[in-house]
């Protein structure tokens, strides 16, 4: 997708130069957005009624990484990233289905009674959609929850975002915000008036008995959650993405009093290379059922890249969370500032290299340096 916003920029740029000189305009052949699907006569895609059988696609990302800290209680060394295959197939030219499933190492592998496997297998997002037209799209299945930019636009694969590291607020297996959702989405994208008016309206489980994990199994109370994201992308300003989000549920995880959860977040976003910039903000609000302290716990990040050169693109991140002692629910959510500084080196169109620095400062612990180095691609 990032290569053909590229070509689609070279090619507007190439047809405004055509006519402001009095040239006709050559055809320009419109690329595969991720609405695609409702698209008809897309080659491979069987027509409404074509009993042939699916149209099956694969793809994979993994990385290596070498990371050195000076924490204590760390160790240093190589470490295998997650290897992730994604799985897309086109049922007919309205229904598409999409797949991604995880293996990620154990650091308990082999021990236990039976032994513990060398990795975890987990289904990230399983989606079944349709495509009514561009305004109205109808899916149900397991999704990333889509409640601030970072979370829909880099899934896992870290082939497809700059830095090495996601920031915390968002990382796979954190509490601060609901990572997955399962449930049902409509969503759609709207000109209106060259804004470009993009909106999701969801209806699912919320959290599980584990606050880290979405309700896979079942809504643990029987409360379902609920969620609006909209943002705009103005024709005017291309590259530019506003937008917000509100999350609402009713969260009773184990051996923790029960909460109502309000989420409300804000991202500002430019997807250029020169420069690159993401921001967002999040606050999650819990109060409790049975009466107690409202607490309200913040995080936000800033992230800037530019670009130098073919190859190089540096990059740096601040980021900051603060939970509060009242709130029980995300009380294993450490508070966080942290700098992160790196260089992206592209060694081809499908894999790179990575140098990172993080420094972090947690409460009551010292700072803790981190390097990393990675290699990330996609196959």
């Amino acid at each position: 997708m990032k290569l053909l916003l590229e070509r689609i920029d070279r090619l507007e740029k190439r047809v405004a130069e055509l006519e402001s000189a009095g040239k006709p305009a050559p055809a320009v052949a419109a690329a595969a957005t991720p609405s695609a699907p409702s698209m008809p006569g897309m080659p491979g895609m069987p027509a409404e009624g074509d009993s042939s059988g699916p149209s099956f696609h694969l793809a994979g990302f993994s990385d290596v990484n070498f990371v050195a800290s000076d924490q204590k209680g760390t160790h240093s060394g190589f470490n295998e990233g997650q290897f992730v295959l994604h799985m897309s197939s086109a049922l007919t030219q309205k229904v598409s289905f999409f797949g991604e499933l995880s293996f990620t190492a154990r650091t308990d592998a082999g021990t236990g009674t039976p032994p513990a496997t060398g990795f975890n297998v987990e289904v990230e997002r399983s989606i079944i959609r349709y495509d009514y037209n561009d305004a109205f799209k109808l899916s149900f299945g397991r999704y990333h929850t889509p409640i601030n930019y970072w979370n829909t636009a880099f899934h896992h694969g870290s082939w497809l975002q700059t830095t090495a590291s996601r920031p915390e607020m968002v990382a796979f297996g954190g509490s601060f915000i609901p990572v997955h959702f399962i449930g049902a989405l409509v969503e759609g994208n709207r000109h209106a008036g060259g804004l470009n008016l993009t909106y999701n309206f969801g209806l699912g489980n919320g959290r599980g008995d584990v606050v880290s994990r979405g309700g896979d199994a079942g809504d643990v109370n029987n409360n379902r959650a609920w969620l609006v994201n909209a943002f705009v992308k103005p024709d005017k300003i291309f590259g530019f993405q506003l937008g917000g989000s509100l999350y609402r549920d009713s969260v009773t995880p184990s051996g923790v009093p029960g909460a109502r959860e309000w989420i409300e977040s804000f991202h500002i976003v430019r997807e250029k290379e020169k420069p690159e910039f993401i921001a967002e903000f999040a606050n999650v609000r819990h109060t409790p059922t049975n009466g107690g302290v409202v607490s309200n716990s913040q995080a936000w990040y800033a992230q800037v890249a530019y670009r130098i050169a073919p190859k190089f693109k540096p990059y740096y991140r601040y980021e900051y969370i603060h939970v509060p002692l009242s709130d029980l629910l995300l009380k294993k959510v450490p508070g966080l500032i942290g700098s992160t500084a790196g260089i992206r080196y592209d060694l081809s169109t499908f894999s790179a290299l990575k140098f990172e620095y993080r420094s972090v400062k947690r409460p009551g612990l010292p700072r803790a340096n981190v390097g990393f180095m990675q290699t990330s691609f996609t196959f």
